[in-house]
């Protein structure tokens, strides 16, 4: 079955009751479960549980993710397709009947505990955001790479990050449906993905609080990804969408949000998502939120360019502190630094855009640097502080290219 038939599908009738709706991953086409060994049907090749097609120009796959190579976004535009969008999952994506989802809201921070179907939520007012969702391991393998330091997790480089235009209900108008007590202190929401099983431990469905405060800011119930139904890796029929935090709490396939007096955790909030290890409490660090300062060049890492010819350099820049207020360019390791030129949308909770003009003449490996500057008045610096989990990696990535004669 073709992509987009999958995408349309979803957005269509189906068979599945309410009942079980809310009470599983709804419904899991068994043609796309994988064994529990990890191997496709018959055994050819593995299995990562993603829909979408993964073209080795576009996408590198890491087990049940896929990480955005970023000369794909070369001339893409300012939102990043759904094509080319990267995808973590903890499991496999699950395809989900419309017409018997249901999100169930409950908890003692609820007076009129309910459920909405997709319709219902489709009918309130709306609002339309541009914002980045990005991995909190994104740049992980940087810190093997530049630091030289053992961290465990998906190797990402700089690619579990995008942006799309998100359109849904605020989170805050369906809590006031539901009668938000004024006790209320966490908000959690729950996938409906497959639970989340590693070294023997069944941790459940990924899951992951936040304070009512930031619930009533700015997130939003998301139906939409740029344009159209969300596609089934990056949601379908609603997620989370919190601008400024890190992507866990941006949770896919929402089915179920409970409200809390009483602060509410997770693995995702105890074990995942802490910094452990250097110079971390033993118990590690509080819970992640707010996102860091990074940039990336629109190249692929390793890039061949020609001696003697005018480069246009592109890239893009993103903090979870707020607007980029300027980006420095080094086309030469770091002994100089000059200012790309800023271009396009200025969104604090998406990215900015940049370019300069590079006329290489020496023949050899160069490394490009890009930092950026952020309206807290954070400047990407040479390193960032180890973790065992390798979280947060916002220094200044050394980009590789090698300049050739043509």
């Amino acid at each position: 079955m073709a992509y987009d038939d999958l995408i349309g599908r979803t957005a269509r009738a189906g068979t599945t009751t309410p009942e079980r709706a809310a009470a599983t991953s709804v419904p899991v086409d068994p043609a796309r479960t994988p064994p529990s060994d990890g191997t496709a049907p018959g055994g050819e090749a593995p299995v990562h549980g993603i829909v979408k097609p993964l073209p080795p120009e576009l996408f590198v796959v890491h087990d049940t993710n896929a990480e955005m190579r970023w000369e794909a976004m070369r001339g893409a535009g300012y939102h990043v397709p759904a094509d080319r969008f990267f995808v973590r999952n903890h499991t496999v994506t699950p395809i989900i009947d419309v017409t018997a989802w249901r999100l169930l809201l409950h908890g003692s921070g609820l007076r009129r505990p309910r459920a909405f179907d997709y319709r219902e939520l489709l009918s309130m007012p709306a609002v339309t955001r541009d914002v980045a969702i990005e991995c909190a391991g994104n740049g992980r393998s940087l810190f093997t790479g530049q630091q030289h330091q053992e961290v465990h997790g998906t190797p990402w480089r700089l690619g579990a990050v995008g942006v799309a235009r998100w359109r849904g209900v605020p989170l805050a108008a369906v809590l006031e449906r539901a009668g938000l007590h004024p006790g209320a202190v966490d908000v959690m929401a729950t996938g409906l993905d497959p639970a989340y099983v590693a070294d023997g431990v069944d941790h459940g469905r990924v899951r992951r609080a936040i304070p009512v405060a930031k619930a009533l800011d700015d997130v939003i119930l998301a139906y939409e990804m740029n344009g159209h139904p969300l596609p089934p890796d990056h949601g379908y029929p609603v997620r989370l969408v919190v601008p400024s935090w890190i992507g866990l709490a941006s949770i896919k396939w929402v089915g179920d949000i409970e409200v809390s007096t009483s602060p509410l955790t997770s693995p995702w909030s105890t074990e995942f998502y802490r910094m452990f290890g250097g110079g971390h409490p033993p118990r590690g660090s509080e819970p992640l939120t707010v996102r860091d300062l990074r940039s990336a060049f629109e190249l692929p890492w390793g890039a061949v360019l020609a001696a003697g010819r005018p480069h246009v350099l592109h890239g893009r820049s993103w903090s979870g502190g707020g607007r980029i207020t300027g980006v420095e360019v080094s086309l030469d390791g770091g002994l100089t630094w000059q200012r790309a030129v800023l271009h396009g949308a200025d969104v604090a909770a998406a990215w900015r855009r940049w370019h300069i003009t590079w006329k290489p003449r020496a023949t050899g490996p160069h490394t490009l640097l890009a930092r950026a500057a952020d309206a807290t008045g954070t400047v990407q610096g040479e390193s960032t502080p180890y973790n065992a989990l390798g979280y947060l990696f916002g220094a200044v990535a050394h980009h590789p290219v090698t300049v050739i004669n043509a």
